[in-house]
């Protein structure tokens, strides 16, 4: 068989009882068994085996006096086996789905801006016409939300890689989006409000709310007071706690650097108002994060595209 023969199970007409059976026979480690598992005859079952391996031109199973057992070859065709049974399963799944109306449940992670703005205005546009689909968003750090959709948590994601080295390792597709200017926020009736031509050496001394040292943001904001020659704050808290920043904010003439797209909301709401001042600082850009080949559900593709056409819009 030749290495670059893709379809050769096409052509060799391949029957999913023969899936079916390379699976019992790992199971069973017998013959007889892995028949009588499937309802066939001991006969038609090593016909069926003996036909796969003079097609493969391998032995699949070793033959033993008390059994069998998979050879290399063996396990590596038991392996896609359950991967191409397991696929076609969540077929008719999907297919159930969508010929009852979507159902099923879709669960997707998202950094602060897009979770605020972005993924909710899809959510809104696909529950018009897929009211029983279930969403679940989860607003966290990427890193996080990367350790839950490593461990099939999370469907999909809407944040930033953190690192291209680690965007290979990790074997992940990344379609981005938008990028993350940000900006500096503070209470309404803060002094610094009004005051024409800002510059960042008036800001470098007050006291600010950051996020925590290592994370990107705090990495940033540094970088940007160290390049404009400006020692970074000293009088600082670390949170990304939002509750905890927006009454902070309030209470205090602390300043945050804050995404814009999200200082946004919060100053139409009249809650915070947003310095003038145009800061040298800005976030990677961010867009939807998938495991590569992952096998995603109709209800993960329809949101999937909500996001997409929501971005258009709002970016």
């Amino acid at each position: 068989m030749s290495n670059s023969d893709n379809n050769w199970f096409l052509r060799a007409r391949l029957k999913t009882r023969q899936l079916l059976l390379l699976i019992a026979l790992d199971e069973e480690r017998n013959i007889h068994r892995a028949a009588e598992a499937l309802n066939m005859t001991q006969p038609a079952a090593s016909k069926q085996l003996k036909d796969l391996e003079d097609m493969l031109d391998v032995q699949l199973f070793e033959r033993l006096p008390r059994g069998m057992r998979p050879t290399i070859y063996g396990e590596a065709m038991i392996r896609h086996s359950r991967m191409a049974l397991t696929s076609l399963s969540q077929a008719h799944d999907d297919i159930t789905a969508l010929k009852s109306g979507l159902s099923g449940q879709v669960d997707v992670g998202a950094i602060l801006t897009p979770g605020m703005n972005l993924v909710p205005a899809a959510i809104a546009s696909v529950k018009q016409h897929s009211p029983m689909l279930r969403i679940g968003i989860e607003i966290e750090s990427s890193n996080i939300l990367l350790e839950r959709m490593q461990r099939g948590s999370l469907d999909f994601m809407v944040a930033r890689i953190l690192d291209a080295e680690d965007n290979g390792n990790l074997d992940l597709e990344y379609e981005e989006l938008a990028d993350e200017p940000v900006c500096a926020v503070a209470r309404i009736d803060h002094p610094l409000r009004n005051v024409s031509n800002l510059q960042l050496k008036d800001i470098a001394g007050a006291g600010w709310i950051l996020s925590p040292r290592g994370s990107i943001l705090r990495h940033r904001s540094d970088m940007m007071f160290h390049k404009n020659g400006l020692p970074p704050p000293t009088n600082v808290v670390d949170t990304t706690a939002a509750l905890a920043i927006i009454s902070l904010l309030q209470q205090t003439d602390f300043l945050h650097v804050m995404p814009v797209e999200v200082s946004r909301f919060y100053a139409q709401l009249n809650v915070l108002a947003i310095l003038p001042i145009e800061l040298p600082c800005k976030m990677d850009g961010f867009g939807i994060i998938t495991r590569r080949n992952q096998i995603l559900s109709p209800g993960a593709k329809i949101l999937q595209q909500a996001i997409r056409e929501a971005a258009k819009t709002i970016y």
